[in-house]
């Protein structure tokens, strides 16, 4: 739900559909909810429609952070300011035959973060460092100069804004239900590698090397010659593996 405007920018004829390479690994059961089914009787011109739709709507909350961005620019306020901005995880479009979230892959995982606070150095810059929303109060309680209440779960990722090309953790973690609770996966993704466990591996693992297949399409879990990073990346998801550096 958008004005006009914003769906005048992506016309419909220009949308191009996904399109997964030849020879991927089968999903698993519980990989894709409901296997498909639910996206099943889609015509491609309402999966243009769908996408135009996504961008739009995307397009219209971008201006409208900009308006916020423009007071700050008014009222001179960014000397003394904060901002975190951050998305809810991002749909997938048609990739795998999926038009929605709520799946362990990079595409739903992984979610917008961009975080401006007064004197940092690398300021515009990007960083390639694992991070986590649970890192977001670390850093605020940081960047105040406050104490935090208790041990916490995440890390201040105030180092990385002075250098961008630190890392402040080894490891980010995603969960989801299945079936009401029911099944449960769990995703660790570290800088090379994301695996993933169902029932804790009784409904399936997955083995993603970001190296070479950044879209995760090749399962290589059950490939010779991994069982020993396996069963690292195993150890890190049942402890949670978060180690500040």
């Amino acid at each position: 739900i958008a004005p006009k405007k914003y769906f005048d920018q992506y016309p419909l004829d220009a949308m191009r559909l996904a399109v997964d390479p030849p020879g991927r690994s089968p999903d698993l059961p519980l990989a894709i909810p409901n296997a498909y089914g639910r996206f099943a009787s889609f015509t491609d011109r309402e999966r243009r429609e769908f996408t135009r739709a996504y961008l739009a709507g995307t397009s219209f909350m971008d201006a409208q952070v900009g308006k916020l961005l423009d007071v700050l620019d008014e009222r001179k306020l960014w000397d003394n300011t904060i901002v975190v901005f951050l998305g809810d995880h991002g749909y997938h479009l048609g990739e795998r035959g999926w038009w929605n979230k709520d799946t362990l892959f990079e595409l739903s995982a992984r979610a917008p973060l961009l975080v401006h606070a007064p004197g940092m150095r690398a300021a515009g810059q990007r960083t390639a460092s694992l991070v986590e929303f649970v890192d977001l109060y670390p850093t605020l309680v940081d960047l105040a100069g406050l104490r935090a209440p208790q041990r916490l779960e995440g890390v201040s990722l105030r180092p990385l804004f002075d250098r961008p090309a630190r890392q402040v953790k080894d490891a980010a973690f995603t969960t989801v239900a299945r079936n009401g609770g029911k099944n449960i996966g769990r995703t660790v993704r570290t800088d090379r590698w994301r695996y993933t466990e169902w029932d804790e591996g009784r409904s399936g693992v997955e083995l993603y090397d970001h190296r070479v297949d950044p879209g995760e399409y090749h399962n290589v879990a059950a490939r010779p010659g991994l069982s020993g990073e396996i069963a690292k990346l195993k150890r890190m998801l049942a402890s949670g593996g978060r180690k500040s550096r």
